[in-house]
Formats: structure tokens, sequence, C-alpha cells
């Protein structure tokens, strides 16, 4: 068995200790030693990182009663023992956030009774699922000003290990998951709480805490915050965002949603208007090709190739002829590299013509999908044929 440092003394850095185990599976090479500082991943915290004998420790796994510890590259086979430091700010910003959890957790449990299902601990933010339907504004201000009134008290932030007989004697927030001897977390006369993970001894040392927002997950509310240190990171962030956002709407930051609000306006103005544009050019378009259409078997065959056209735009050119003109139909053709795309319209008159019967024949030829109805059909497939050769095709058809 490995002696567990990190519950000895979350604050412990460097230590020695001798080489139990060299060995390696899917993970990668690892090592068990006979005593660690480095945490295990667990409980939703991740593990600790840091280096053995100047060695990166990548992650620390507790697997079948092991601690491993793996290591980007081997050890000698002669080493036998090593000297350990842990990344003493990765592990601090570990325990700042766990110890938050258990703050706003609780504080949510002593306002309103939301019990907490669920917690992650992020590399940028900390989570924590509440089963609950929704939460307001005001009830997530309240848990933070709760949580935050709780740490400015700098309470103590206890450990001990008791058995489940013991256990049962304490107002536990939650239910255990584990039997045996089992380590709790006390902030006394506030949380108390079965927990394997590291914190801090005071409550001040968590600095702050604050929401940064919540979403409908599955059945509960998955609330997103920081805590400690993060918090400046995540203002600065933030911050930094909206002093872009300024320079780029030439605005005062307070007054950004206003600047937003008035750009969206005119944006939304700009693309009413681009609609309507592009509708009238399509109209003259669709006014042009049809004067340059041609005569088939006494009706009116209209054909155009293009390149890299939208089948949304040949679909509204084909439309709008067929809609106005009798007695005619229209074959348009977008070529992208070795794609084509197909559209073809037949006018209301036509009653003996369909343009889905048609569309299916050519698909054939191009190895594609598609469909449509009788005045309208479209589709795409490879380029197997020349275009002249469908164009052949229409015109056969319509005689």
């Amino acid at each position: 068995m490995t002696t567990k440092l990190y519950y000895l003394s979350a604050y412990k850095k460097t230590f020695e200790a001798s080489i139990l185990k060299k060995d390696q599976d899917k993970q990668g090479s690892y090592i068990v030693l006979d005593q660690t500082a480095f945490y295990p991943t667990g409980g939703g915290q991740p593990s600790d990182t840091g280096v053995l004998n100047d060695v990166p420790v990548t992650s620390v796994e507790e697997v079948e009663g092991e601690i491993r510890h793996y290591l980007n590259r081997s050890l000698p086979r002669d080493v036998h023992s090593i000297s350990g430091e842990i990344n003493w700010t990765r592990r601090f910003d570990h325990m700042q956030q766990h110890a938050g959890q258990h703050i706003l957790s609780a504080a949510f449990a002593e306002l309103f009774g939301f019990e907490t299902v669920g917690f992650h601990l992020g590399t940028d933010e900390v989570t924590i699922d509440l089963a609950i339907d929704e939460l307001t504004n005001e009830k997530a201000d309240q848990a933070v000003e709760l949580a935050n009134h709780i740490i400015s008290e700098n309470r103590s932030i206890e450990t001990k290990w008791v058995s489940e007989e013991e256990a049962a004697s304490y107002p536990l927030r939650k239910e255990l998951s584990v039997s045996g001897d089992i380590r709790l977390v006390i902030i006394p006369d506030f949380d108390y709480n079965g927990c394997g993970g590291t914190h801090p001894k005071k409550t001040l040392e968590v600095q702050g805490i604050s929401i940064i927002g919540w979403e409908k997950q599955r059945k509960n509310i998955r609330v997103r915050f920081v805590c400690g240190n993060r918090i400046v990171k995540h203002f600065k962030k933030q911050n930094d965002v909206l002093q872009q956002l300024a320079q780029l709407l030439n605005a005062p930051l307070h007054t950004l949603p206003e600047a937003s609000r008035h750009l969206l306006s005119k944006q939304k103005q700009s693309d009413k208007e681009i609609v309507e544009l592009k509708q009238e050019i399509l109209t003259y378009e669709a006014r042009d090709l049809f004067n340059q259409s041609e005569t088939v078997s006494n009706r009116r065959f209209v054909f155009r190739s293009f390149e890299d056209r939208t089948i949304q735009e040949m679909q509204q050119v084909a439309r709008m002829i067929v809609n106005k003109e009798k007695n005619v139909v229209v074959f348009l053709v977008s070529e992208s590299g070795e794609k084509l795309q197909l559209v073809i319209a037949c006018s209301q008159d036509l009653e003996n013509m369909n343009a889905n019967d048609l569309m299916k024949e050519l698909l054939v030829e191009v190895d594609g999908r598609g469909g449509g109805n009788q005045m309208l059909a479209q589709g795409g497939g490879r380029k197997n044929v020349d275009v002249e050769y469908l164009v052949e095709r229409v015109k056969k058809w319509i005689v």
C-alpha cells in the first residue's frame, strides 16, 4: 500500500520515496511508490502533475489498489528511489476550486434545498449539476452571496477519518458513495461531506466564488463557476473581449449593449435590402435567360450552365421563368469540379410533361440523387458525362 502524503498534508510539495514497481499498461509506463504526494484522479478532481527525478509526471491514476504515476519516459532500471515535486500552482488551484464547490453546493442546499448530483473540475471552470428544472438569477445571486460570506469568515476546513457508524452521526449533505474508512470534509456549522479530494485549511484561501453561467443538462441544471485565482483570469479574459468590442464599435464600455443593438438593427436592414436586390437581379436574369431561349418542337427551351452556382438560386430563376411564361422548359446546370447540380422546370400548361420524371432519367447518367414534382425538380451527382450530352437528352425528351 502506498502512503498517501496528500492526505497527511495537502500543502506538501516535495517528498522522497522508494520505487515498489515499474510497469506499463495501455496508458503508458508507470511506477508505484511506497509513498506519494501526487493526488490521483478521482471524485471529479483531476490528478496532480509534476516531476519524479526531473522526469515529468503526465497523470496519476488509482488502478486495482495501486497509485500509478505515468511518466513521459521510463526511468533507468538501476533507479530504486526518487525525489518528487508536484506542480504546486495546479494543486493549489484544485484545492481552491474543490473547496469552493463544497461551499457553493452547501449554499444552494442551505438556502433552497437544491441537491448537487454532479461535479467536474475542469481546466478553466468548475461545474455542479443541481437536481432542479430551472435556476433564476435571484437564487443564483443569493447562493453566491452566502458562499462568499462563508469564505470571508475564514472558517476552518477540517478533514476527519471515521467509520460508517461514526459518519451516521454527522448531518451529511448527501449519501456516502463509499464504505469502510470514510474521509469527511467539514466546514463546522455549515457543510459536512464525504470527500477524497484536496482542500485548503481555511475558507479564506478560496478567495471568492463567481457563477459565470448555467444551462439545462438533461433533467438537471449545470452551473458553471470559478474560484480564487481563476476569477481574476476570467475577469481579465472578459475585460479583454469588452475592450476589443469597444474599439470595434467605437463606443464606451457602458454603451456596448445599446451600440450592439443598433448595429444588429442596421445589419438586419442591410440583409433585407440585400435579399431584395438579389431578388431583383434574379428577376432580370430570368428575363434575360428567357429572351435567349431557343425553340424545340414548338416549345421554348431555356438552358444555361454556371460554375459554382447554388442550387437554391437556380431553383428561384427556374421558378420565376415557368411561373411567368407559358410553353417553356428550363434546364439549368451548375458545375463544381467533378460535381454537377441540375434543375429542371416545366410551365404549368405543359400537362403532358413531368420535370421529376426527366430528372430521374438524368440522375441515372450522373450517379446522382434528387427529386421534385411535375413542375420543378432538382438533383446532383458526378460529372460522368458532358453537359452537352445532358442538354441533348432534355431536347429529345421535349420532342
